[in-house]
Order: structure tokens, then sequence, then C-alpha cells
């Protein structure tokens, strides 16, 4: 922790008060985990979140072809797309009977009588006639499902991108400078990306480390006192590892609470506790930890 401090220099309850506030990476936007039960196999699991063995095998760097997960283990999954309800008017048919009045009518279909008035052209008095045929306009609700949110596909400028391997000793490199543990760092890391320094949330989340660019300019001002490229593999390494740093100074060296300050926020889970996603978000990057 003392290298740590040294790192920060001054910036002190300024960095603080900035970054406590902000809910710093992606991992909720467009992807959930999803905590393996005993009996589950891969081929559910992605038929459940609508896609494919490969897509899981490859999101969460399993070994093989996944045949080896296990009940208890985190998976990181599709997030499932939320309905969007929309409203249409479907007209039906009404022949007016004997004894029928609009304002009978209208009770009866649960209809505005001035709407049916307006839509048929009735005259002010509002008559209507046996064997007239109305058009008695009806609000529907309809639901589609709103398309899932996919990475969006960004010109990475500046050459050479990475392999997942070498975004990995750039990481584990990255928290020995500033102090932090590189297993806690690799694991944050694989969590969020696979290592994969391509990867553009649905947010607009950054890199292997999926910083938000609003974090990057806040820790670029504060902290590391430089200007940072997110697409930049080194500099989107510093970005994530120097906000573990100041998380793990904030909750004095507790790792679970750090992890849970950079999944939700440090300032949420102070006030508010860790929420679901977020304990599970813990526990998953607290066992990849022991991984690396």
């Amino acid at each position: 922790m003392r290298r740590i401090r040294d790192r920060l220099g001054g910036t002190g309850t300024v960095v603080t008060a900035v970054l406590l506030a902000l809910v710093v990476t992606a991992s909720a936007s467009g992807f959930t985990l999803y905590r393996i039960r005993s009996g589950d196999t891969l081929t559910a699991i992605a038929h459940r979140y609508h896609t494919t063995v490969a897509r899981l095998v490859a999101l969460n760097h399993l070994p093989g072809n996944g045949d080896l997960i296990y009940a208890g283990q985190s998976l990181k999954v599709p997030a499932p797309a939320v309905a969007k309800p929309t409203w249409r008017t479907v007209n039906t048919t009404y022949v007016v009977r004997p004894g029928d009045s609009l304002y009978a009518i209208a009770a009866r279909q649960h209809v505005n009588p001035r709407t049916i008035a307006r839509v048929n052209h009735l005259p002010r008095s509002l008559m209507v006639i046996i064997g007239q045929r109305l058009a008695i306009p009806h609000r529907v609700r309809v639901v589609t499902a709103a398309p899932a949110k996919v990475a969006r596909p960004h010109l990475f400028t500046g050459g050479h991108v990475p392999s997942a391997a070498q975004v990995a000793a750039i990481v584990r490199a990255t928290a020995h400078r500033w102090g932090v543990d590189p297993r806690l760092a690799q694991a944050v890391a694989w969590q969020e990306s696979g290592f994969n320094q391509r990867w553009i949330s649905a947010t607009g989340a950054v890199g292997a480390m999926q910083v938000e660019p609003y974090t990057g300019d806040y820790l670029s001002t504060y902290v590391v006192h430089r200007r940072l490229n997110l697409y930049n593999a080194n500099d989107n390494a510093t970005a994530g590892v120097a906000l573990l740093a100041v998380l793990l100074r904030e909750t004095h060296g507790n790792q679970a609470k750090a992890v849970a300050g950079y999944y939700q926020g440090l300032a949420s889970v102070q006030s508010r506790g860790m929420f679901s996603d977020t304990k599970a978000y813990v526990r998953s990057v607290l066992a990849l930890r022991n991984r690396f």
C-alpha cells in the first residue's frame, strides 16, 4: 500500500472525491454473469442466452471446448434483450343494435365515446343508427424484443494491437509498477474482456480493462498526470491498474471491496452495499485471481 500511495503522490482527496462516484467499467453493459448450477451444460446455457458454445468458450477463455465447467463457476454471458413496449391502434367493428347508444357502446368497449365519434365522423348529436357499423379504436400494447447489445467495431489506430497473451503481460508489468497485485489486475482484465484489447462495450468502454472514456479522462488528469489513449494497450492497462490502485487505497487494501468498486462504483458500494450482480462479479474475479 505504501507503493500505491507513493505512485498517487498528492492527489489525495481530489481523486477520492471524483473517482468514488464513478461507475467505471462496462461489465454490466451488454453482458451479465451466470452462476453455473448442478446439471448445467454449456450447450444449454448457450441456448438459454441465444448465443453459441464457441462464443461462451471464447468469452470466458474456457479450456478445451468448455466441457470443464463446474457448479458455482460464474460465466460471462450476453445480457438478455430488454423488451420494449410500444403501442398501436387497432380498429374492431361493432354493429349498432336496438337500444344502443354511443355512451353504452363506449362503456362496453372501454373506449372514450368522443374517440369513437371522431373516428366514425358522427354528428354532434352523437346519434348512432341501428345496423350502423362503427370502427372501435383500441390501443394495443405491442412488445418487441430489443436488439441485443453487441460490441461496436472501432478502428484502432497506431498499428499493432497486441494478442491476449501480450495484453496479459502488459497488465502484469503495469501492476508491478503500480504496486498492485498482478494476479488481481489480470483477473479483472480477464473478467472484463478476456484480455481482448479490441473489445468495445455497448456503452463505449474500451479495451482489456474496459475503462469508460470519462473515467480515463479523470485518471489522466488526477492520477497518471498525462494523457491516456485507452485504445493503446499500455495506456489502457495503466488506466485500469491505476484505478485499482486508487480503490485499494480507499478500501485499505481490501481486494473484494476494491473489485466491487471497479464494477459498481465505490461510492455506491459504500452507500448502498454490493448489488447481487456485483457480488457475483467479485466472486468470479477473486476465483480467477487464483489462476494467475
